[in-house]
């Protein structure tokens, strides 16, 4: 098969905290001896390694460096890491959202890219005339817009709120709008960073579907980020691991899955201070979640043991009184579990301290990553969010009794998530 994308020794620094060298003479120097002399920037230096879980010891760091394969027409290839891996970082560079700082990108055709919900959309405009705002921007002609916006409203399952404000759309159907205008485009090469994560399973499977056709029927490239391993293994034929801005590894998806899982098996979060890197689907924060910490005296948690965290949140929409807090729960695949959403709650003040659990849950042995969503089911709304954040807390659940330390009977991993413990039984 012909090469669709080719990167070329790709690196990409940025400076921490300044934008610009530091003077005004200075920048002028950087300008002349890279625009007018063609020469590299007299200011570029050896950075630090993009590692966000330590602090810098240079004013430099290279959020990629190094980036060097190939992808085939017609490839999907999953791109895997940890948050601040430089995943979407590369998916910028692709779409020219930003330029490279040394290396080149050699790319086949038109490129569509959904690298964040809503990017394009206008907050009062209503969800048809962002339609026809975002095709405009990704590259669709009016003519292009109007032949396909029944399908487009079709795909979005929106069609009840197309011409309501965007400001009134949940996260997830901001996605959904927003996954369909570029699904829509019909582009040689589609570029999704993980936007599928607030939508739901039957619109995850719509989505992942598309992809697929795009891929398979049409000979399309895909190139897609996830936290969702399942979906990595089902849509993707190859796979890319970054680890700190660097690839670590590049294999089939199935390899690339199994060598990230067993990588992070024994590392796990029992602190986050909260970023945009956590709720990158989601921009409003009426009410923020600023951290969320771990209550529990270890990650490892007997099977009868209460899962407590603690939520610290902001309220900055003056007018929002009440709000329920929802604990998500995601196994190592970044399959969804279960969840638990809390009762109404009224807020009590601006700066806002939550602690919330969950009890009797009967999870079987083995990794979960949490996340929580703040919002409110409306009359109008089927549930607005407020915030929302994802793998901000990481637990790990083993067969033991809490009070006698005895294990308990081993579940198989095949045999589920969830060990129900009521049911029932009747022999006539």
């Amino acid at each position: 098969m012909p090469t669709a994308i080719e990167f070329n020794n790709i690196s990409k620094l940025y400076r921490l905290g300044l934008v610009s060298s530091g003077t005004l003479s200075n920048d002028l120097k950087r300008w002349w001896q890279m625009n007018i002399l063609g020469k590299e920037d007299p200011f570029l230096k050896v950075g630090s390694v993009n590692d966000r879980s330590k602090a810098a010891d240079s004013e430099y760091v290279w959020a990629l460096k190094d980036i060097d394969f190939k992808v085939e027409q017609g490839d999907v290839v999953g791109i895997i890491g940890k948050n601040g891996a430089g995943k979407s970082t590369l998916l910028k560079l692709l779409s020219k959202v930003t330029g490279p700082t040394t290396g080149t990108i050699k790319a086949k055709g038109r490129i569509a890219s959904l690298l964040e919900v809503g990017t394009g959309f206008h907050s009062e405009l209503t969800g048809r005339e962002n339609i026809y705002m975002n095709g405009t921007i990704l590259g669709m002609t009016k003519k292009e817009i109007d032949k396909k916006i029944d399908e487009i409203v079709d795909f979005s399952g929106c069609e009840r709120y197309i011409d309501t404000p965007v400001k009134r759309y949940s996260s997830g159907m901001t996605v959904r709008l927003g996954f369909a205008v570029a699904a829509h485009l019909d582009p040689e090469i589609l570029v999704v960073d993980e936007v599928l994560a607030v939508g739901d399973a039957e619109f995850q499977k719509k989505a992942i579907g598309k992809m697929q056709d795009v891929s398979q029927g049409e000979g399309r490239t895909v190139l897609f980020v996830s936290h969702n391993m399942e979906s990595i293994k089902n849509l993707c034929k190859s796979g890319v691991i970054l680890e700190n801005g660097k690839t670590v590894f590049f294999g089939t998806a199935t390899e690339c899955v199994n060598k990230y899982i067993d990588a992070g098996r024994d590392t796990f979060i029992t602190e986050t201070k909260i970023t945009d890197k956590h709720r990158k689907y989601l921009r409003y924060k009426q009410i923020e979640i600023l951290s969320v910490k771990l209550l529990n005296e270890s990650p490892y948690l007997a099977m009868d043991e209460d899962v407590v965290a603690e939520v610290k949140m902001k309220r900055n929409e003056k007018s929002i009184s009440k709000f329920t807090l929802e604990i998500m729960v995601y196994d190592v695949l970044g399959r969804r579990v279960g969840a638990y959403i809390s009762k109404v709650v009224e807020c009590n003040g601006d700066d806002l301290t939550v602690i919330i659990g969950l009890s009797k849950h009967n999870l079987a042995k083995g990794k979960y990553y949490l996340g929580f969503n703040v919002g409110l089911k409306t009359e109008e709304y089927d549930f607005v969010d407020y915030d929302i954040v994802f793998d901000v807390l990481s637990i790990n659940i083993e067969y033991i009794d809490k009070k006698t330390k005895k294990e308990i009977k081993l579940w198989r991993d095949d045999w589920g998530s969830i060990q129900f413990q009521n049911g029932f039984i009747d022999i006539k």
